[in-house]
């Protein structure tokens, strides 16, 4: 039978989602407590690779086990697993749905403080503008919805067969200090959100217009993209299938 499993974790203290070697992982921890819970080696697969320092307010998992689960497996798992990653459901899906390959949407928030806040240093990055042109900001996010050829916005270095995604919602929000900025695509590629954050801060800064902002996104080049914003401000949101 296959299982889902729902979870969050605080990415501070991990080198992202997947194992890697002589770093700690997310999957690594979760494997861990799977296997030790139905003793047998069980490998979890994930709906996505977030990277080092990324949170994840709803991850999802799956992993395959002909046993029948009995009891309260989230409390069992919680028991084990370190108090920065939560399972809040563990449930059995058709052995077909792959808990990647099947999501057709997903969703990330980026969290900016305009000021200084000790409590929210690991989960936003500060910055001390006062500024920002949100409503310009917001112009040039709609211009995402125009284009599936992100390039500009990926790692250079990436194995990744297309670089087109079908992003479906991009704005900014701001409540008081905290800025936050929506995102949501069928797919999403390497660093992809945090590099659009960071060119986008350049247009709210008057670094760049809206129509540098489209050029940038033609030219298919990283370079001409801003800076890779801080991780710890990003956060996986939403997985639907």
């Amino acid at each position: 039978m296959r299982y889902f499993i729902e979870l969050s974790y605080n990415g501070k203290n991990y080198h992202g989602w997947q194992i890697q070697p002589d770093v700690i992982s997310v999957q690594e921890k979760l494997n861990k407590a799977v296997s030790t819970i139905f003793q047998e080696k069980i490998d979890v697969v994930g709906a996505g690779r977030t990277d080092t320092g990324v949170h994840a307010s709803q991850m999802f998992a799956h992993f395959d086990l002909e046993k029948e689960l009995k009891g309260d497996i989230p409390h069992k798992l919680n028991s084990i697993l370190p108090s920065d990653i939560v399972v809040y459901k563990v449930f059995a899906v058709d052995k077909e749905k792959h808990v990647r390959f099947d999501a057709i949407s997903r969703s990330y928030e980026y969290k900016i403080w305009l000021g200084r806040n000790p409590f929210l240093l690991d989960f936003s990055w500060q910055i001390h503008s006062q500024n920002l042109n949100i409503d310009l900001m917001n112009e040039a996010a709609k211009l995402l919805l125009e284009y599936t050829d992100f390039q500009t916005f990926s790692k250079v270095k990436t194995d990744v067969y297309t670089f087109n995604c079908d992003v479906t919602k991009a704005f900014w929000k701001q409540e008081g200090q905290e800025l936050t900025f929506y995102i949501s695509a069928n797919r999403f590629l390497r660093n992809m959100v945090r590099a659009i954050v960071g060119t986008l801060v350049d247009v709210g800064l008057g670094k760049i217009t809206k129509e540098d902002f489209r050029k940038i996104i033609e030219s298919k080049n990283r370079g001409n993209a801003g800076l890779s914003v801080p991780a710890k401000g990003l956060f996986l949101t939403k997985i639907q299938y």
